[in-house]
């Protein structure tokens, strides 16, 4: 009877447990769709033709189906040239993210650099600063030095942004290298440049990865800066030629959507193709040291 008794209450704990992961399996479908809905509706929205796209009822799926909205932004000249200029501005920021950050995590987090907690801590404060705030000094001293419109003006502002962030991401991964692992490499007459490139960054791939990722979408998504700094409009990027569509005698919003799906496409494949290294990079520094 006691054996029975245990067989029955296993069977009901992993029924309920069945259960409960059935439960959060369908609340998680369900938070899917809520936050996937969006980019189905520019998807879908961007293969619609004009009447169908302003008409009274709304539709859910392409009634008609077209590639105009598509066809017509790639082959706008227009169109062509802010691609480019978005992709050179996301580079540029990129590379001097990379180059002022990394090293800068490494030497904080393999050596003890006097005042490390106040150098953190402002690190952390300059991340919170509005893009706004920074406009006005910025925009003086770019046009004292000649940078405004060019591609190095807005990508060290975003620089500026991103190098806090590859710091604070990158230091946990430098501290948590063994010491021991540095002594090899100058037993095996590594230097520190070559014990830096060949042996440290390998072993940090995965937050290398995520900073690269992160550095690369500040710039391709920048708005405010290289409206700022581009004062020419032949050299503004994707995200601020979008108001084109807009005219006295409406929004054509399937054009719209289409160059918004051109706009995303890029986020979205970095980001279906790298995942687990984003999301393993930015929880990996989570835990208190």
């Amino acid at each position: 009877m006691n054996e029975k008794s245990k067989t029955s209450g296993f069977h009901m704990f992993r029924y309920k447990s069945v259960r409960v992961n059935v439960i959060y399996c369908i609340i998680s479908v369900l938070i899917a769709i809520v936050f996937l809905f969006p980019i189905y509706w520019l998807i879908s929205m961007s293969f619609k033709t004009d009447m169908e796209s302003f008409g009274k009822l709304v539709t859910y799926y392409p009634h008609q189906f077209t590639f105009d909205p598509w066809l017509q932004n790639l082959q706008d000249k227009d169109f062509l040239a802010s691609l480019k200029n978005s992709a050179c501005i996301a580079v540029c920021a990129m590379c001097i993210s990379l180059v002022f950050g990394v090293p800068a995590a490494y030497g904080m987090g393999r050596y003890k650099v006097p005042g490390q907690k106040g150098f953190l801590l402002t690190f952390l404060v300059t991340q919170m600063l509005p893009a706004s705030l920074m406009l006005t000094p910025m925009y003086l001293i770019f046009n004292k030095i000649g940078l405004l419109g060019t591609y190095i003006g807005p990508a060290l502002a975003i620089a500026s942004g991103t190098v806090p962030f590859i710091i604070v991401t990158l230091r946990p991964y430098f501290k948590s290298i063994p010491a021991s692992l540095d002594d090899a490499a100058r037993i095996d007459g590594c230097g520190v440049y070559k014990s830096f490139f060949k042996i440290m960054l390998p072993a940090i791939k995965t937050g290398v990865i995520t900073v690269v990722v992160i550095s690369f979408l500040n710039g391709w998504n920048d708005l405010a800066y290289s409206m700022t700094f581009n004062v020419k409009p032949e050299m503004r990027p994707l995200t601020a030629n979008i108001y084109k569509f807009q005219s006295k005698y409406g929004t054509k919003w399937n054009c719209i959507m289409a160059y918004g799906a051109i706009l995303v496409l890029p986020v979205v494949i970095i980001f279906v193709f790298l995942q687990k290294y984003i999301v393993g990079g930015l929880t990996a520094g989570a835990v208190k040291e």
